[in-house]
């Protein structure tokens, strides 16, 4: 996908977010001569009615006061002109090209194991994923180790078959982690170039949850040393500022090395892409913009930032 096509697809399912930041944005601008105290004040409920989270709105608060006292203006004609660039400088859009999908390089199998409570659109993002790479030519087997949710192998036999990828698991009283080394098997004997594992999202504690992944984890890397090289965790985007306490969570019991933002396109609190980023130091990897098997979009900073912070009508082209 192009960078005008990822914008595209950004701008509709950042909508929500963009209408209601950005008009708060312009109203603030209209009705305010400087960037002064008083103009930050209202700026700073403004993003946090956008989730950017109180740590990140801080950051941004700060550049923004110090460039209008080391620059020379205060003047709040500039304000979004401004915050886009402030935003930009925490993501780290510097004009590189826009990053690719997880692909398999020298690993082969890549093994992704995925992660995140239940209702966040795991089991969906695992075949969008699959969809992903298949489209991309790749041999895919996803793993059904999420034995405790029933119905769960179902579920992703359907999406295995949508998306073209073969599918390993048992029945539903099978232990997790046997599953998880049944698909690496699976995946080396047929020659994958990627095995996506899916895992539980709720057990009886959060305790026995985390020894559980933590368990699947260590297996496969008995099974392939370095396994699982992505451990990608689904966040439900609606979830807000309470969808940090799980990034720490599962980070501490499988160190996590991506996010994939699903619902996107639901809220308007898309902040919470920048709070993620910023606050916690783990990458966005895909962001989730709709139900369609081609929604799932590798996340591109510089899309995001373009999207957000587009002020043409209805977000279109402003071409």
């Amino acid at each position: 996908m192009g960078f005008l096509d990822a914008v595209a697809k950004f701008r509709s399912g950042l909508a929500r977010t963009r209408d209601s930041l950005m008009a708060r944005v312009q109203q603030l601008a209209a009705t305010h001569t400087r960037i002064d105290d008083e103009t930050l004040e209202q700026l700073e409920e403004i993003l946090l009615g956008a989730d950017v989270g109180p740590a990140t709105t801080t950051e941004i608060l700060r550049r923004l006061k110090e460039r209008a006292r080391t620059e020379g203006f205060d003047s709040s004609d500039r304000l979004s002109e401004l915050l886009k660039d402030e935003v930009a400088r925490l993501l780290h859009v510097d004009g590189e090209p826009a990053p690719l999908p997880i692909l398999p390089t020298s690993q082969r199998p890549l093994v992704i194991m995925v992660v995140g409570v239940n209702g966040v659109g795991k089991t969906t993002t695992i075949g969008k994923l699959a969809w992903q790479y298949r489209q991309a030519g790749k041999r895919v087997v996803i793993g059904a180790a999420d034995t405790f949710r029933a119905a769960a192998k179902e579920q992703l036999d359907i999406w295995a078959q949508r998306a073209g990828a073969e599918i390993a698991g048992q029945s539903q009283s099978a232990d997790p982690a046997s599953v998880a080394f049944e698909a690496l098997n699976t995946g080396v004997a047929h020659d994958a170039d990627v095995v996506i594992v899916d895992t539980a999202g709720r057990l009886h504690t959060k305790l026995n949850l985390m020894e559980e992944l933590k368990k699947i984890r260590r297996v496969m890397d008995k099974r392939l040393p370095g396994a699982p090289h992505e451990v990608l965790l689904v966040l439900d985007a609606t979830t807000g500022q309470n969808g940090l306490q799980q990034v720490r969570m599962f980070t501490d019991a499988v160190q996590v090395t991506g996010l994939v933002l699903t619902k996107l396109d639901g809220t308007a609190k898309g902040g919470i892409v920048i709070a993620v980023s910023h606050d916690l130091g783990i990458p966005v990897r895909f962001i989730g913009v709709g139900e369609a098997i081609d929604d799932l979009q590798p996340f591109d900073r510089r899309a995001f930032i373009d999207a957000l912070f587009d002020q043409s009508p209805s977000g279109g082209s402003s071409e």
